[in-house]
């Protein structure tokens, strides 16, 4: 259960992040296989598989997502990252190679369940109900019952 729990937090996190970096690059690449055969072979190079079981990895990817919101913490008002971009990347680099060991690990396609992800969002915030909106699916769906 708490991989599912880590992975919608990471769903729901990582797209606010990409935003922001989105507005200051305009060519944001996704993970190639390339990049993810890098991440596996770092890990295979010094027999790390052993130690990554689903529940380790799910805990690091978490306390690397921790470190992310760190940057972010007291910050007020303060929503510009271009002054934090270095340790936005840094932290960020991190989440994403816990993800993609995570997945490996369980076998998952990346591409295959974010798109499934989208979808089912897609159903739970359908633009006409969430557009412009920041309520959560449970509030649009009883606004709309009202």
């Amino acid at each position: 259960m708490l991989p599912i729990f880590l992975f919608l937090l990471l769903i729901a996190f990582v797209p606010c992040i990409w935003y922001n970096i989105v507005k200051l690059q305009k060519d944001v690449k996704m993970i190639s296989k390339e990049t993810v055969e890098i991440v596996k072979a770092f890990r295979d190079q010094r027999s790390w598989a052993q130690f990554h079981n689903p529940k380790d990895l799910a805990i690091s990817l978490s306390l690397e997502a921790s470190e992310l919101l760190e940057i972010f913490q007291w910050s007020g008002t303060d929503l510009v990252c271009e002054n934090k971009l270095d340790k936005i990347r840094e932290e960020l680099a991190d989440v994403l190679c816990y993800s993609i060991l995570l997945a490996d690990r369980c076998g998952l396609d990346m591409d295959e369940i974010i798109v499934e992800k989208v979808k089912r969002n897609g159903e739970k915030y359908p633009v006409e109900a969430a557009y412009g909106s920041k309520e959560k699916y449970t509030e649009l769906k009883a606004q709309k019952e009202n």
